[in-house]
């Protein structure tokens, strides 16, 4: 499949909407990835709204740029019984948006609601006897065993993300959104001038108190809010969204689709590049509750057509320097990539043998509804290429095409495609989610409890837990090593690569830290 030229030779083609200039300095006008469709951050994956999480929301450790956990909600914490008891302490003068002081047993109820969904918080409770708040500032985590990675879990910065909030919100099951948007973190959301499918806005929070030590880095550090507003405008229309990035009409663009980058590395006033070294690794997952993908030999029929390089340079265009394969499941680069299995992906595709894989494994022209966010370019693009390789491997694809919303909503659903569920989608996860079997949600084969499309795979539970055991780095490598192994015989997704996404904002917006789209330490001038 060829991919889509969507430019004219001339800038002057994209003319754009106004939709209202900056009305004083320090308002920026930004627009994300995707609709914020679901603000609670304990409740789904999606990127956005974890971005959105980190404005409202602050956690106990943030991660610097190197992914080290440094104290951010704590002062600092205290390690005795060989490890195995934690005494964390909050810092003073911490305060909800609603004005009540943060205390231990919010932050106790946070770290459950949090855990029942997070697989990496699920591991640090799985090895806990005791979570409890002996006084207001306090949290004490009594362990069954050693588990060095706790400020690690409690400051991961990427999905989900392990907000803080008041007990009264954290005491919702995590089956339930929380729609009350209280915080205690540097920006206030501003509920009232939210409009669904168009617009959030954020109001710098006065009475948030940054750490006094060290300088900013990822989501560690003092987070400094020189801005008095921030609002997301969602503006799916890639030729729009640039057109208003050039007339000075919106100030940052989080996700430049690749064919506009040129364009925009034209323009003087304007600052375009890789915000996030880490990359994304996009991924096919399937649902494994329903046919016809509840049948590996089905799953693995696909896998060995997958040619990677057709989706990235979907996702992220022709610039090599943009894109890596092959790639297996742990991100390209980070210390547990590894080569195990991989020449399934690397080796010579051959389209006809998938398709008398596919035979034999029993497909019989089953339905495969394919979920499609069609205000979400990337994943667009990566859609229409799996959707036109399913159907040369010969299955019946039923292209659902849906806003992005929805598809976050619908892919929560267990129900047959025919009844409102589904059987596949394309997506994404930020490099270092998928780094390690920590936070790589794709990666667990805990059925029921588990993400999005539910693989039950028993043995690759158990060597996720021989990883958090695992004495060094070299038996740590040696298990992933196993993982990917098994991964690639039970598929309980499909890698398709890492890219590299680039960002572009005007010239008068400085401080803008390496990382997702954080606000703190952004200056806008002019």
């Amino acid at each position: 499949m060829q991919r889509r030229h969507l430019l004219a030779a001339t800038g002057a083609a994209l003319a754009a909407p106004r939709t209202g200039r900056a009305q004083a300095a320090r308002t920026l006008r930004f627009i994300p990835q995707a609709d914020l469709a679901t603000l609670d951050p304990h409740w789904n994956t999606a990127y956005v709204t974890r971005n959105h999480g980190f404005l409202v929301f602050d956690t106990l450790y943030g991660l610097d740029e190197g992914f080290a956990p440094q104290p951010q909600m704590v002062a600092g914490h205290v390690v005795e019984a060989d490890g195995k008891r934690w005494t964390l302490t909050l810092r003073d003068g911490l305060r909800w948006h609603d004005g009540t002081p943060v205390l231990a047993r919010d932050c106790v109820a946070s770290i459950r609601r949090w855990a029942s969904k997070d697989a990496f918080g699920q591991a640090l409770l799985a090895a806990t006897d005791e979570l409890s708040a002996p006084d207001d500032r306090t949290l004490l985590f009594r362990l069954k065993r050693p588990f060095p990675l706790l400020p690690a879990a409690l400051g991961k910065s990427g999905v989900y993300m392990p907000a803080m909030m008041p007990e009264r919100l954290a005491r919702t099951d995590a089956a339930t959104q929380v729609t009350e948007m209280v915080g205690s973190g540097p920006f206030r959301f501003l509920a009232a001038e939210r409009v669904a499918g168009a617009r959030a806005a954020y109001a710098r929070n006065a009475d948030y108190i940054p750490r006094p030590e060290g300088a900013p880095s990822g989501t560690a550090g003092p987070k400094h809010v020189h801005l008095d507003r921030v609002e997301w405008l969602t503006t799916p229309d890639p030729a729009t969204a640039a057109g208003a990035l050039q007339a000075g009409e919106v100030d940052w663009w989080d996700f430049v689709i690749p064919d506009l980058v040129p364009l925009l590395r034209r323009n003087r006033r304007l600052t375009v590049g890789v915000q996030d070294p880490a990359g994304f690794c996009a991924s096919f997952r399937m649902n494994h509750l329903q046919p016809p993908f509840d049948n590996p030999a089905v799953r693995r029929a696909v896998l060995g057509a997958i040619v990677q390089s057709d989706f990235m340079l979907a996702a992220a265009g022709e610039d090599r320097a943009m894109w890596k394969v092959p790639a297996g499941i742990f991100t390209p680069g980070a210390p547990l990539a590894n080569d195990a299995g991989l020449e399934v992906l690397a080796g010579p595709r051959d389209l006809e043998r998938s398709r008398r894989e596919l035979a034999a494994a029993g497909y019989k022209g089953e339905p495969v509804a394919l979920l499609v966010p069609t205000d979400f370019p990337h994943l667009k693009a990566m859609s229409d290429i799996g959707a036109d390789l399913l159907q040369r491997l010969g299955m019946t694809v039923d292209y659902q095409a849906l806003d992005w919303g929805t598809v976050v909503s619908r892919r929560g659903s267990r129900a047959a495609p025919s009844q409102g569920g589904w059987s596949g989608f394309f997506t994404f996860s930020a490099g270092p989610d998928n780094a390690t079997p920590a936070g790589h949600t794709m990666l667990r084969g805990n059925g029921a409890a588990g993400w999005f499309g539910w693989p039950d795979d028993p043995e690759l539970e158990s060597l996720r837990d021989a990883w958090f055991t695992a004495p060094d780095l070299a038996a740590q490598q040696a298990t992933a090593a196993a993982m990917q192994r098994r991964a690639f015989e039970t598929v309980p997704f499909v890698p398709l690569g890492q890219y590299f996404q680039a960002t572009a904002y005007r010239t008068t917006v400085t401080g803008v830290l390496p990382g997702f789209a954080s606000f703190w330490n952004v200056r806008k001038s002019g």
